[in-house]
């Protein structure tokens, strides 16, 4: 939206006693052409669009139920469902939760108020954890053009009815079960290459990563034998480089350890 102006092209210079041709339907097929590219639905909510895949269910993400309305989170640890947004708007601020990755099919949520979103045993939404265990990850599910969210339950998420609050009680996703995740970030941002040291499993990134650092005066790869329990929920926590970076200190294969 920012290039608008670099869109200005300069005309031909038109010397006296030439005559301009006539450019109206060409200006007109390549305005309609723009037009119908479109994304009607991003306009409309502000530069938000529908994440279609777990892979870009990162960074700043609002969750959508019916038409404008997104989850708003409470300085109490609870959440609501906030008043429907007018075209053009984007979610309020209670309503922007930061979104990490919690394995290949899961992810987990992190209110405004630095608290991780969780499921209590009788199926309400709370946001009170500051770290990320089991209750805390949430599965995303799409089909037939719909989506809807599981928790670690195996119910799905909603709004009561009765009191707007957000629940995840239902065992099947019906109509109230049905909503949209919506991301900002650019496409750009979303595609992320990964170097070759983070490719393959946990315990082959350990690997990857001592033979990277690692001094060879003996020849001989020096791996933690902690297993990788611990990188799993190190990886979870967001600390999996710090994690590894400790497990080769203790090993001390690392040319850049103290």
């Amino acid at each position: 939206m920012g290039d608008e102006y670099a869109a200005v092209k300069r005309g031909k210079l038109i010397l006296k006693g030439d005559k301009p041709k006539s450019k109206k339907r060409k200006h007109k097929k390549r305005e309609h052409s723009e037009d119908s590219k479109i994304d009607e639905d991003l306009v409309k909510h502000g530069g938000w669009w529908r994440v279609d895949k777990v892979d870009d269910i990162t960074g700043s993400i609002s969750i959508e139920f019916g038409n404008g309305c997104y989850v708003s989170a409470l300085d109490n640890g609870l959440f609501t469902i906030g008043a429907p947004h007018g075209d053009g708007d984007g979610p309020s601020p209670e309503e922007i939760f930061t979104a990490f990755p919690a394995g290949e099919t899961k992810f987990a949520l992190k209110s405004g108020y630095g608290k991780y979103l969780g499921v209590s045993k009788d199926g309400v939404v709370i946001g009170r954890s500051d770290a990320v265990g089991p209750m805390e990850q949430w599965e995303p599910v799409w089909q037939d053009g719909k989506t809807a969210i599981l928790s670690s339950l195996n119910k799905f998420m909603s709004v009561n009815l009765d009191d707007d609050s957000l629940v995840a009680r239902s065992i099947t996703a019906g109509e109230h079960e049905y909503c949209c995740i919506r991301s900002n970030k650019t496409k750009e941002e979303n595609t992320i290459v990964l170097p070759n040291e983070e490719q393959g499993s946990l315990a082959d990134i350990e690997v990857n990563y001592v033979k990277k650092f690692q001094k060879f005066q003996d020849k001989k790869l020096k791996i933690n034998e902690g297993g990788v329990s611990e990188l799993k929920k190190a990886k979870v926590e967001g600390n999996l480089h710090e994690t590894l970076l400790d497990r080769r200190s203790k090993m001390k294969a690392d040319r850049y350890c103290k």
